[in-house]
């Protein structure tokens, strides 16, 4: 999205950016030129005085005169200028590219910028009349010059009329200044780079704004996707912090108050489940007083021995519903250290059953995405099912392995196995010891929410049974 942005940005800011600059640098080309005619015109005007002035009075000293004028404006980079006098002699440095038809239409007295052409070098050429004079030799105006400023000459073969002329018909001295496409252009490209710079200074400018205004509104919208999910994944607690525009502080405002909403109607429902677990501890404990009230001891025993086995799991109802809503992996615990704590808790049975109980666990932490009561109650039940369905002197392995995502508790014995052609006994119900089969369900439900599952077979290390429990690894 951010990136989304930055692109969306920084394009709208090149069209803008183009649109006021490209006309911009046109504008700074077409001032070039008009400052450059008009010093190349200014220094014709300039020089047509000096000619009339100097040629009007007659002999060489004012050809003299003109040509160290001339010298002195032909240094290097600059216009070449030159005097066409009447009689075809050039004074000063030659200009090329001029046609006759320009040169006899500037003798009439008509003052004009000529454009060669690409094919003659290019440039412009300014031509002015000089008035007043003829041949050189001839008296006349002193420093007259063409009336009216410059104007277009048609191209080269042209036959436009070229309009009227307020000057002599005899024929003049023409000044000419050639002004080429560098020194015509010059100065454009700095002008330019620095145009086009300060727009690529803007443009910089832009996209870092556009990064921090985008990075603001990510960092808002991430934080709020976070939220959602911790929602989703059933913590009901997790709460929206409004940040960014108007629109993202609206929504997280709205998703709290989903969060609440949801999280007052599962503790509700938590609550009547609990409550409803609770009231069956009555009938069961009127059913264990019963029990105990039997003439037959050996029947008294089975029936209290199913009535506690109905209490442990009315009492895993109400725990269960206690816990309903929370985020699987929001409570963690050490499967490593638990093993080892309830080894030692049921070794003293083991040892009087004549039983070896042997466990194997890291000795670094292994945190599960499961809560430990939940977990205690797993490995009492794999292991009270092997020391109550197995016969005694049967060895006992606990082993905690991790494997990629998930970290695995394998409880294995070497007694007879699971019957073959036995009902499927994890299935939740199914026994084949004649016990509640509440046990091994259990198991594979506290696995499956942490996100791994149960698995039942043989063990290929020792032929006995094999329960290997699969639970999720917490994060860090």
């Amino acid at each position: 999205m951010r990136r989304q942005l930055l692109v969306l940005i920084g394009t709208t800011t090149a069209v803008v950016l183009a649109v006021l600059l490209v006309p911009l640098a046109l504008l700074v080309r077409s001032h070039a030129e008009d400052r450059a005619m008009t010093d190349a015109t200014e220094r014709a005007q300039s020089v047509a005085a000096v000619v009339g002035g100097s040629l009007g009075r007659g002999g060489d000293g004012g050809r003299a005169v003109v040509t160290g004028v001339l010298d002195g404006l032909n240094g290097e980079d600059q216009p070449r200028t030159c005097v066409v006098l009447a009689d075809g002699t050039v004074l000063g440095a030659r200009t090329g590219g001029v046609s006759a038809e320009a040169l006899q239409l500037a003798r009439r007295g008509r003052a004009f910028t000529y454009a060669p052409g690409e094919a003659r070098g290019g440039g412009r050429v300014v031509l002015v009349p000089v008035l007043g004079t003829g041949s050189g030799t001839e008296g006349g105006r002193e420093g007259g010059t063409a009336d009216g400023a410059r104007s277009k000459a048609p191209a080269e073969g042209s036959a436009k009329d070229p309009g009227p002329v307020k000057a002599p018909a005899r024929s003049a001295s023409v000044v000419q200044v050639a002004v080429t496409e560098d020194q015509l252009h010059a100065g454009v490209l700095p002008s330019w780079l620095a145009v086009f710079g300060i727009g690529a200074a803007l443009m910089l400018l832009g996209l870092a704004f556009a990064d921090r205004l985008a990075a603001r509104i990510v960092r808002a919208t991430r934080r709020l996707a976070a939220v959602s999910d911790r929602l989703a994944a059933g913590e009901l607690t997790a709460r929206a912090e409004p940040l960014g525009p108007r629109e993202l502080r609206q929504l997280a405002g709205r998703l709290n108050e989903l969060g609440e909403r949801i999280d007052g109607f599962v503790t509700a429902e938590r609550e009547r489940g609990a409550d409803l677990a609770h009231r069956l501890r009555t009938p069961v404990a009127a059913l264990r007083l019963d029990a105990e009230g039997l003439r037959d001891e050996e029947e008294a025993a089975r029936i209290g021995k199913s009535v506690a086995a109905l209490e442990r799991s009315v009492d895993s109802v109400i725990r269960a519903a206690r816990r309903a809503g929370a985020a699987p992996g929001s409570r963690r615990c050490d499967l490593a250290e638990l093993v080892r704590e309830r080894a030692a808790f049921w070794t003293p049975l083991a040892e009087d059953q004549g039983r070896a109980l042997t466990v194997s666990a890291p000795g670094a932490p292994v945190l599960v995405r499961v809560p430990v009561d939940d977990l205690s109650a797993v490995l009492d039940t794999l292991i009270g099912n092997v020391l109550d369905h197995t016969p005694e002197g049967t060895g006992l392995w606990l082993t905690v392995t991790t494997a990629g995502t998930d970290a695995v508790l394998t409880v294995e014995d070497d007694g007879p196995g699971f019957a073959d052609g036995a009902p499927d006994v994890g299935a939740r119900g199914a026994s084949g010891a004649g016990s509640t089969g509440l046990g091994l369900d259990i198991a594979r439900t506290t696995a499956e929410e942490s996100g791994g599952g149960m698995e039942l077979g043989a063990s290929p290390d020792h032929g006995g049974a094999r329960v290997a429990c699969r639970f999720g690894l917490a994060r860090h």
